[in-house]
């Protein structure tokens, strides 16, 4: 799979700094997404994925429409979610709204599904979040069905029934539909059974220790009989010109998100030398095109990918840093995977 392996970007639309060190306002941001995604389209990359969030510090919480207006001024690359929140959202409209995507791109919208690390979505939609795993896998079954069935018949707890239902617009072209996965072998088998390609998030530690995630995908889908699809895995990032230059870019906007985030969940607040250890051995893909490449290629190689995105924008880090990462990724990255990737000539 590796030889085949697509590269794509991932982003939340985080709030970004400005030139005088403010925040900028959240339709700015919406509008600079979009500047990065025609940049990436420019530039040869693959896939796009915009992640939906419910909170201050990220501005995208209804990716579907940012995705159509990138769609717009794009013509190459493929256009998704990172995740969808499928838990607090209907099955029927995400299908609905991603179809219509789907039209308008001519067939480049992708979508992963997932339940989300975050649950502002429950409440803002007046969900329990004691239904949280009953929500997720009905959902999920409807809305596999609805990508594969002209006409579906299904009931649940969740949502209203359906019967000999058809959900408009219909699928002219396939609808590339992932499930985010954040490592439970739950969720990994959950992937085989509704025969849906798995992406793992693996946002900390060495990307090998999920190895026995993959081969239990492997084992699963040869005892259910389901063919092997792509495995996917997605990862926090940036590129620079150098690694110092990438490391001094994206330290302090790190440490801000990770901190955030970690005052609410309990976390310690991170230091220096764990954010270094993440760069050296872990998941944090930061550094030169050079760097950046040998590392996305160990793991690809080691987990058999057949895609890899990386999450370029950690914390309020300036647009033009977003859009200096973008281009290098496309320009120079990707061909060093590809070249590391590539069978030795004979």
């Amino acid at each position: 799979m590796t030889q085949a392996l697509e590269l794509g970007l991932d982003t939340f639309g985080d709030v970004t700094q400005g030139a005088d060190g403010a925040l900028l306002a959240q339709d700015q941001v919406l509008r600079d997404v979009v500047d990065q995604a025609v940049l990436a389209d420019q530039v040869g990359i693959h896939f796009i994925g915009l992640g939906e969030h419910h909170r201050a510090d990220f501005a995208i919480s209804s990716p579907e429409v940012v995705l159509a207006a990138i769609a717009a001024r794009t013509s190459r690359i493929h256009l998704g979610s990172a995740v969808t929140v499928l838990s607090s959202d209907d099955p029927v409209r995400v299908f609905q709204r991603f179809s219509t995507l789907n039209a308008l791109s001519n067939g480049r919208a992708e979508v992963i599904l997932g339940r989300g690390s975050f649950t502002e979505s429950f409440p803002l939609f007046g969900l329990a979040l004691d239904d949280y795993e009953k929500l997720f896998e009905e959902k999920l079954d409807l809305f596999a069905r609805l990508t594969r069935e002209p006409r579906v018949t299904w009931s649940g707890e969740t949502r209203a029934p359906l019967q000999n239902q058809q959900v408009f617009p219909t699928l002219s072209q396939p609808l590339t539909t992932w499930v985010g996965v954040g490592g439970s072998p739950e969720s990994v088998v959950r992937c085989v059974v509704h025969d849906l390609p798995m992406m793992l998030a693996i946002i900390g530690g060495d990307p090998r220790r999920f190895r026995p995630h993959v081969d239990l995908y492997l084992r699963a889908c040869a005892q259910i009989g389901h063919p092997v699809r792509p495995l996917g895995v997605h990862s926090p990032g940036h590129v620079a010109d150098t690694d110092d230059e990438a490391r001094e870019q994206v330290w302090p906007h790190y440490k801000k998100l990770h901190d955030r985030i970690g005052s609410e969940r309990g976390w310690a607040p991170m230091a220096k030398s764990q954010f270094e250890a993440e760069v050296a051995q872990g998941s944090l893909y930061v550094g030169s095109p050079e760097t950046v490449a040998k590392k996305i290629a160990a793991t690809a190689t080691a987990l058999g990918l057949g895609r890899f995105d990386l999450k370029y924008a950690s914390g309020p880090m300036p647009h033009a840093q977003l859009m200096r990462s973008v281009e290098l990724y496309g320009t120079r990255v990707i061909p060093l995977v590809r070249e590391m990737l590539a069978e030795p000539r004979a």
